[in-house]
């Protein structure tokens, strides 16, 4: 019993941790006066924003440390790598430390790197103690990293709202200090140990639970912050409910323990065949004896052996019927025909992952959707300034974390309704992609407050969703097996995406820095761009190119959904069976 309690704080440990390490978030923070101090241009600040993004392409060198080193180290060397990354950009903005331009960008790339090792200690920390609810696990957790620009913001407004310096501090040593904290869970983690119909059941509960109190949370961050800047000791005494709203979790062991303690207390909690349960009677039957005859994967579950090693993920691929005819209904051309995805779950090597149509359309939804989401956050601070609301970035910093924080509780959506509505993964994907095209529009039609304000809560939500959904999506396409490489492949997008839609906003922005709209002259050591124009042109493309992989997730969808119902009609058969 010990061990499932424990379970508990190990969650609430990692949503710490993911809450605080997306440290990348909160770039436009302070981006304003880096280029400032730096006397770089817009393309050169670019830069060091790609430098960041970069860091995901190094993310595989976390899950080589796993094999070699235990989990609480790796732990530490991320919080320490980015101790050494922000807290050397932190000397460089207060003028105690004056690197060449190269140096900076390697101290970006180090910290970006650290965001990567503790995602992937999170990872592991979710697969290892919640295998039946492996899924639901990661949403949770992963939802929070998107909430870490709004906790920074907070947090800066209570020590000093005017310091945009201090963003770096924060960076620099909150990650450590909570990997300090949550440093006892993470060594003492309970042995894996099979769990009862029962078990599984009280665990979605509570699953249920956490997501009620992530929303509010959430709501929390997103509508009182926007008070922070009247007192000092209103913006602590919010921070202050941040920090308890994140540290009420811990109140769950306590609760596993008394529904032990008390039977008949936990006989009134225990609810038969609810809607909100993710995993029914039948499906715990069909877990226990797939698990146990073959060790596959099944609903999102992962069966582990009892030699099961957190550094390396083991067992079989899914034990999903393949389909006996390949023929596909839909008469939408070649495209949507050739190499059809007939299976959920089958193995990809990297080499084959690469030549699959599938992928690339993945690949490009992808690129063109959150990647593009994520480029637009780390220009908020230019956008805002260039139409004159420069004090509302950190307003528009929040809005974002937020709304990228409900996106990617969303992601759960599919799992929860399940038994009412089955809509195939990548369908819910194309929703979620149509957001940001209409953001980007709105944004290229009115440069009001609300525009700004409406067009950014969109593209947080839609980005958000893409973000948290990439990770299931990977493992049911091409194989939970080697989700661990193929994601990583898929992620390199990020980084490239990062230094062309970048690079285009910044030459669209340099281009129009000279002048102002009454074309005076106003380029100095330091560019700085007033008036629409400055991403007008910018917001033209980014929203054509959002169409475009609101387009190829479409034909994803086309090709994939024969297989995603194929599978359930074939998990409703063998349960049935």
């Amino acid at each position: 019993m010990a061990g499932q309690s424990r379970k508990w704080v190990i969650l609430v440990a990692t949503i710490w941790l993911q809450a605080f390490t997306g440290t990348n978030f909160d770039f436009s923070a302070y981006s304003s006066e880096m280029k400032a101090l730096l006397g770089i241009s817009q393309v050169q600040l670019n830069y060091l924003a790609v430098a960041s993004d970069l860091g995901k392409v190094f993310g595989w060198s976390s899950g080589l440390a796993l094999m070699c080193l235990p989990l609480w180290l790796v732990t530490f060397i991320a919080a320490f790598m980015g101790l050494v990354g922000y807290g050397c950009q932190w000397l460089v903005i207060r003028g105690l430390f004056s690197p060449p331009y190269f140096v900076v960008f390697l101290l970006c790339l180090l910290a970006g790197c650290s965001i990567c090792w503790f995602n992937t200690v999170c990872f592991v920390l979710c697969i290892k103690n919640f295998p039946a609810n492996r899924a639901l696990a990661l949403s949770l957790t992963v939802s929070f990293n998107g909430v870490s620009a709004a906790l920074y913001t907070l947090a800066a407004n209570a020590i000093n709202p005017s310091s945009h310096s201090l963003y770096l501090f924060l960076n620099a040593v909150v990650p450590l200090l909570t990997s300090l904290i949550g440093l006892i869970p993470i060594l003492r983690q309970p042995e894996l140990e099979p769990l009862p119909p029962d078990a599984v059941q009280r665990d979605s509960f509570i699953f249920c639970f956490l997501n009620i109190w992530a929303i509010m949370t959430g709501f929390y961050l997103l509508f009182l912050s926007s008070s922070t800047n009247d007192s000092m000791t209103s913006s602590r005494l919010l921070f202050g409910g941040a920090i308890f709203l994140l540290f009420f979790p811990l109140c769950i062991p306590g609760i596993v323990y008394a529904r032990e303690w008390f039977k008949q207390i936990h006989s009134s909690f225990h609810i038969n065949g609810s809607s909100f349960l993710l995993i029914d009677d039948d499906d715990l039957e069909l877990h226990k004896e797939v698990s146990i005859r073959e060790g596959s994967y099944i609903s999102g579950s992962i069966s582990f052996p009892e030699n099961w090693d957190p550094s390396h993920i083991t067992g079989s691929s899914y034990s999903f019927s393949a389909l006996t005819d390949g023929k596909s209904e839909i008469s939408c051309g070649a495209l949507i025909k050739k190499d059809q995805l007939v299976m959920l779950g089958e193995e990809h090597s990297a080499s084959d992952l690469v030549r699959r149509v599938d992928f690339w359309l993945y690949y490009i939804a992808y690129f063109c959707g959150g990647t593009i989401g994520l480029v637009y956050s780390n220009n908020l601070g230019q956008i805002a300034q260039s139409l004159g609301q420069s004090s509302s970035t950190t307003t528009l910093i929040t809005l974002y974390s937020s709304f990228s924080f409900f996106g990617r509780l969303l992601s759960a959506t599919p799992d929860y309704i399940r038994a009412k509505l089955y809509f195939a993964r990548t369908g819910w994907l194309t929703i979620a992609l149509i957001p940001t095209p209409i953001a980007f529009f709105l944004l290229t039609g009115s440069g009001s407050a609300l525009a700004l304000q409406a067009g950014t809560a969109l593209i947080g939500l839609s980005s958000g969703f893409i973000f948290a959904a990439a990770v299931s999506i990977t493992s049911e396409l091409f194989g939970p097996l080697s989700v661990g490489v193929n994601h990583n492949i898929l992620i390199t997008n990020i980084p490239i995406g990062s230094l062309l839609y970048g690079f285009l906003a910044a030459v669209v922005y340099d281009s129009n820095a000279g002048y102002t709209s009454q074309g005076i002259s106003m380029v100095t050591d330091t560019v700085v761009c007033m008036g629409r124009n400055c991403y007008f042109g910018t917001f033209v493309w980014w929203g054509c190119i959002s169409i475009v992989g609101l387009f190829s997730c479409f034909l994803l969808f086309l090709r994939t959904r024969h297989a995603y119902q194929r599978f359930e009609r074939d998990r409703i058969s063998y349960q049935l069976d």
